[in-house]
């Protein structure tokens, strides 16, 4: 059929050249509104030809994810069980179900190579977190667990647990997983957030073949945050089928008051062109759930959610009935506190920290099979052999 076109006449090519020139100003004059969202503003969520390369790169990585029942890819060696050991675990704040998902996990890990556990709250504020890390060291446990907060923010108690040869391990308390000189922590166990910020945008890629309008939301507050959403635009910038829509920055802890306004806002900015969001922590999710709602949206997408990291249980619930979140990124929650017991015993070993990292997992309700967290095989039954209980 196109062969059968004639070639446009030179008058016409040079309107036609202005008329597109003047759609690209107006396109870049939109994109740079003020106001709490940022990006390239109302552009099309659909694109001539997608993105077939990266498409492929994606959908290979996200084939990948997705799966279930993997045999257990982390260590199979280390140090017998020592006895005695008595573990503080100073909790960010047990509100946060990651942080206490952790927490349940080194409990129950505690329990199998026979230590104590004690876990104190520090209630969310840097205060309190302080005060919880100050009861910490003063009680002179065999180690302490900082779970989810910034160990910078304690640097005077965790200056007196490094002098008092008080082993740290961090539960995402700094950026990378692995040991860290500064501060000084034995390792910090974490999914890596290069992997979490990629796999989350490539299911976007993936999920809308290569053809998306999305809607990123960060809070840009926090430096963790702010670097994993930069990684996600920049994922999602290797497919020239999509189109970032709005980068809308709103705070946690503002997140259930300022979420369903901005949501409404973005609904009625967008409208059919939004097809796609994601989102550094999936409780973003159930503050947009109402005004998804009240807009007449329905609960299985469009916008299709993801969370690129956490796994609460209320996201996994979301995602199983298909109310307004079709997947996540979680943590391997109960997993990781048991990889905290065990690289304390290669602490008190003498041994060096473990180096394991867990892999990136997409949970949907296509594989999530009911569950409320993800809790991958294999884990508990290798450590019990380690340890030799």
């Amino acid at each position: 059929m196109h062969g059968n076109r004639k070639a446009a006449a030179p008058g016409a090519l040079k309107a036609r050249c202005a008329a597109t020139a003047l759609l690209a100003a107006a396109t870049v004059l939109t994109g740079c509104e003020r106001g709490s969202s940022s990006g390239p503003g109302d552009t099309s969520a659909t694109g001539p030809s997608g993105c077939p390369t990266a498409q492929a790169r994606a959908q290979a990585a996200v084939r990948e994810a997705e799966q279930t029942g993997l045999p257990w890819n982390g260590p199979t060696t280390g140090p017998a069980a020592t006895s005695g050991k008595t573990i503080v675990y100073v909790a960010q704040t047990m509100t946060n179900p990651g942080v206490a998902g952790a927490a349940d996990g080194v409990r129950e890990a505690a329990r199998v190579i026979g230590w104590n556990v004690r876990v104190i709250d520090g209630g969310g504020t840097p205060a309190g977190i302080q005060a919880a890390m100050s009861e910490a060291v003063a009680l002179r446990p065999s180690g302490i667990v900082i779970g989810g907060f910034d160990p910078n923010s304690t640097s005077r108690q965790v200056a007196r647990a490094n002098s008092a040869r008080i082993p740290l391990i961090g539960w995402h308390a700094v950026a990378s997983p692995g040991p860290s000189k500064q501060p000084r922590l034995f390792t910090n166990v974490t999914t890596r957030v290069e992997d979490v910020a990629a796999i989350s945008a490539q299911w976007i890629i993936t999920h809308s073949d290569g053809h998306a309008g999305v809607v990123l939301i960060t809070d840009d507050s926090i430096p963790f945050a702010r670097d994993k959403a930069e990684l996600i635009r920049k994922e999602l910038a290797t497919c020239s089928g999509v189109r970032l829509l709005a980068h809308e920055n709103i705070p946690i802890p503002d997140a259930s008051s300022r979420t369903p306004r901005e949501i409404s806002s973005l609904l009625a900015r967008f409208q059919s062109r939004w097809t796609h969001s994601v989102a550094i922590n999936d409780l973003y999710f159930g503050d947009a759930a109402p005004a998804f709602r009240a807009a007449g949206k329905p609960g299985s997408g469009p916008p299709f959610n993801i969370g690129a990291g956490d796994g609460s249980p209320s996201a996994f619930q979301r995602i199983n009935s298909r109310q307004y979140q079709a997947a996540t990124v979680p943590e391997p929650l109960s997993l990781q506190g048991w990889q905290i017991v065990d690289e304390f015993n290669r602490a008190f070993s003498g041994r060096p920290a473990s180096g394991y990292v867990a892999p990136v997992h997409i949970t949907t309700a296509d594989n999530s099979d009911g569950a409320t967290t993800w809790n991958p095989p294999g884990y508990q039954e290798t450590y019990r052999k380690i340890w030799g209980k």
